[in-house]
């Protein structure tokens, strides 16, 4: 049997790790320690433009609670579901939002990256597009994106389509072939969409162990099916090679950490003792294996280090900021046969996953 090739490392929102994420600083450093492509995050704003943002709320990630000009914007909207209070991207022009700059999300974690706030501006998609360019350009080799469509029904009901911004975008910076190109998102309603606009590139499914999708919530209120379904085998083979509608097929599904390393019946290769032997203390579950039957390939989120951010089986005595048994988590994600991993740290993943 061919062996499948070694997993991608995709830097999280660039290298989070070590500088505020989607700034261009966090995306060049994740390429300099060896990211085989990054991870952006896209809202759009007020005209149109598609911004790299965790979320549409922005309050916690730039300075723009501390801007007394945009006091007023401060206010409460529902976003799939969920009453949230702050300042939304959608209520600011582009203009606007690059005079903001860019904060650590996770101060109290990473407190040597939140010594790197204020200095950086937000970024729009095509500017990371343009940094992508120059990165592979330097680095000799063809480097990816893989872009995270965020609530893409909130943002269609403000007249605003991620899917028509985002092909729009490819097309005006000449991403119009898939040169490394990914789109996922959480909602199959919009990857669906991507399709019927001819989007070059492959479109992966996001999936978590609990819940909805905010597009089949809106569509289907209580009744809408939950995320469990699709990840039964026959939901599988649903969005695989099963699906009857090529619109509703999808080239992969991207799952939380947990999903994969599960109770189940696959022992993984890790660490060789002395007598070659092997000993990880740890069983993931068979989902790889499934979708990988299902013409699926899997991703799996997010590589960190922290104790505050490890498995409980993982954590080390310490502080929270601490790093923990981060080596052995990464190694059995790593050798587990998922097709890639997101990390906030890629040198880390690179380093397990090069045998370094």
């Amino acid at each position: 049997m061919r062996a499948r090739p070694a997993p991608l490392v995709i830097g999280h929102r660039g290298a989070p790790g070590y500088r505020p994420e989607h700034t261009a600083a966090a995306y060049a450093l994740a390429f300099a320690l060896g990211a085989d492509a990054v991870e952006p995050d896209l809202v759009a704003s007020k005209d149109g433009v598609l911004v790299l943002r965790h979320e549409n709320e922005i309050s916690g990630t730039t300075d723009v609670a501390d801007r007394p000009e945009f006091a007023d914007r401060r206010t409460t909207r529902e976003v799939d579901g969920e009453a949230l209070t702050g300042w939304f991207t959608e209520d600011f022009t582009w203009a606007e939002l690059a005079t903001l700059r860019a904060r650590e999300r996770l101060p109290l974690v990473r407190q040597a990256s939140a010594t790197f706030d204020d200095r950086y501006p937000i970024l729009r998609f095509r500017d990371l597009l343009d940094l992508v360019d120059a990165a592979s350009d330097d680095a000799g080799r063809p480097l990816g994106v893989v872009a995270e469509i965020k609530h893409a029904t909130h943002f269609a009901a403000a007249g605003l389509p991620l899917d028509e911004l985002l092909v729009a975008e490819l097309a005006d910076a000449g991403w119009t072939d898939n040169r490394g190109l990914v789109v996922e998102s959480f909602e199959p309603t919009v990857l669906r969409q991507l399709h019927e606009r001819g989007f070059p590139g492959k479109r992966v499914y996001l999936l978590e162990d609990a819940g909805a999708p905010a597009d089949r919530v809106a569509a289907h209120g209580s009744a809408a099916a939950a995320y469990a379904t699709d990840l039964t085998l026959r939901g599988l083979y649903a969005l695989g090679s099963g699906a009857a509608d090529p619109s509703a097929r999808v080239d992969g599904i991207s799952v939380e950490t947990a999903l994969v390393l599960a109770s189940g019946s696959v022992s993984v290769s890790l660490f060789e003792d002395d007598d070659g032997s092997i000993d990880i203390g740890a069983v993931t579950s068979d989902l790889v294996d499934l979708a990988h039957s299902a013409g699926l390939s899997v991703y799996t989120w997010t590589l960190r280090p922290e104790n505050a951010m490890l498995p409980a089986e993982f954590r080390t005595a310490g502080r929270e900021d601490e790093w923990g048994d981060w080596r052995r988590l990464f190694s059995i994600l790593l050798h587990s046969g998922v097709d890639g991993v997101f990390a906030d740290h890629p040198d880390l993943a690179v380093a397990v996953r090069d045998g370094r």
